[in-house]
């Protein structure tokens, strides 16, 4: 049974629908997905960001149904990634394997009253002969039949693209699926290129990376090849290449997770792991249609006494103090910065990143920022108080501890009616 959407999950979606409203999201569905308990839910989800307008693009790969079929008939299949030798059998599985899930993708889509069509838009040729090995039946993508693809989404209708490319001569090849994305993709000048396998993303540590740079993905590649699977690692560079060449977003996610798809798309957090071609992130002072947002993110920090209490109208008060660190021109995190220009100095203040985000480095951006901010406005001390994250502001943000004496008067006179005996942290400024 499927979890059920609440008001506010709705809401959220409302920020989203107009970005991306008419734009193209390449999903590039594993075999193995394909055949899963969740593959129907995952369908279901399509239709939802069809009712939304947003154009879906369905490239799917055959590896597994290729497996099966050699097993059933008993043929040993040569390659099954597309990427490997292809000889005449291995085509032949491929086409029925592909021809199967193609038809299983037309059938779900049908449920929800979705118009599809199975298209030859990968226009490929052989891909030769290397290191002195005839790679036979397999294809390299040489172009995308764009106008075909686009007259398609134009009329409402979801092209399929198999793992199959035709050359002129009316010859099959077999391609590899996340090449095929890719190229499809990057012709379509698509807003998302989606891969959706049976993996949360990039795990490393026993922790899921969220969110790369390109230039943090190649590091990461490089430096984790070996430890990648091979599907991983093909993700990874397809979709570094993705972002390279215009695709501006490229996400990893388990379809196997019901609603993983939605979650990604429609929530700041995401579920998986994603690839940003631009920096998405920035830092900028906050505006009055920003306080619902902070007053909602410092909540729970307030109610475990982690930062002063602070109403929503105490917010839109002291708004010209506040900066919003956003991600996709959504707020993840806050921080204030008072002048008291007679002492020379400035407090920081309500600096909070959002449970999703944290230990990605935003805190420490957050405090370089006001301390820059601080040092443009001429004072010579930024001091923080706090009463548990003190350890974080010494170790992070270059603060040592310091006592009551570092306040300014008028500081001062709050502090000692507060009764919160917060610790007393301060940065001298160069």
């Amino acid at each position: 049974m499927r979890n059920t959407m609440k008001a506010t999950d709705l809401r959220g979606i409302l920020g989203y629908i107009a970005r991306f409203r008419d734009r193209l999201f390449v999903l590039n569905i594993d075999s193995a997905v394909l055949t899963a308990e969740n593959f129907r839910n995952l369908l279901l989800d399509v239709s939802v960001l069809r009712s939304l307008n947003i154009n879906v693009l369905i490239v799917h790969g055959a590896s597994r149904r290729i497996k099966r079929l050699a097993g059933e008939m008993q043929r040993e299949a040569s390659d099954l990634d597309g990427m490997g030798v292809t000889d005449a059998a291995t085509l032949e599985l491929s086409i029925l394997a592909s021809n199967r899930f193609a038809h299983d993708i037309l059938e779900g889509l049908a449920e929800t009253d979705i118009r599809a069509a199975v298209t030859n838009a990968i226009v490929a040729h052989p891909a030769g002969i290397r290191g002195g090995k005839d790679f036979e039946h397999t294809g390299k993508v040489e172009r995308v039949d764009v106008a075909f693809l686009s007259s398609l989404l134009s009329e409402g209708i979801i092209p399929i693209v198999p793992p199959l490319g035709f050359d002129g001569n009316g010859r099959t090849f077999r391609v590899n699926s996340d090449q095929a994305a890719l190229e499809v993709a990057e012709a379509l000048k698509a807003a998302k290129l989606m891969f959706i396998t049976t993996s949360n993303g990039v795990q490393g540590g026993g922790k899921l990376s969220t969110q790369f740079s390109v230039a943090e993905a190649e590091e990461y590649l490089r430096a984790h090849r070996d430890e990648l699977a091979p599907e991983m690692r093909s993700k990874l560079a397809h979709g570094l290449r993705a972002c390279k060449n215009g695709v501006q977003r490229v996400h990893i996610i388990d379809g196997l997770q019901d609603e993983a798809l939605l979650g990604e798309v429609f929530s700041n957090e995401g579920v998986g792991t994603m690839i940003y071609a631009n920096e998405y992130q920035a830092i900028r002072p906050a505006r009055k249609k920003d306080v619902g947002a902070i007053t909602t993110l410092i909540r729970d920090a307030v109610a475990a006494e982690e930062l002063l209490p602070r109403t929503r109208q105490e917010v839109t008060e002291q708004l010209a103090n506040f900066y919003v660190f956003e991600i996709d021109r959504n707020v993840v995190a806050c921080v204030g910065l008072r002048l008291y220009a007679a002492d020379e100095c400035a407090e920081l203040q309500c600096l909070f990143v959002a449970e999703a985000h944290e230990n990605q480095g935003i805190g420490r951006k957050l405090m370089l920022f006001t301390c820059e901010q601080a040092k443009a406005l001429g004072c010579k001390r930024l001091f923080a108080l706090s009463t548990q994250a003190f350890n974080y502001f010494q170790q992070k943000g270059g603060f040592r501890e310091g006592d009551v004496s570092a306040l300014p008067p008028d500081r001062r006179k709050g502090y000692d009616e507060s009764g919160r005996k917060s610790r007393v942290l301060v940065r001298e400024i160069e």
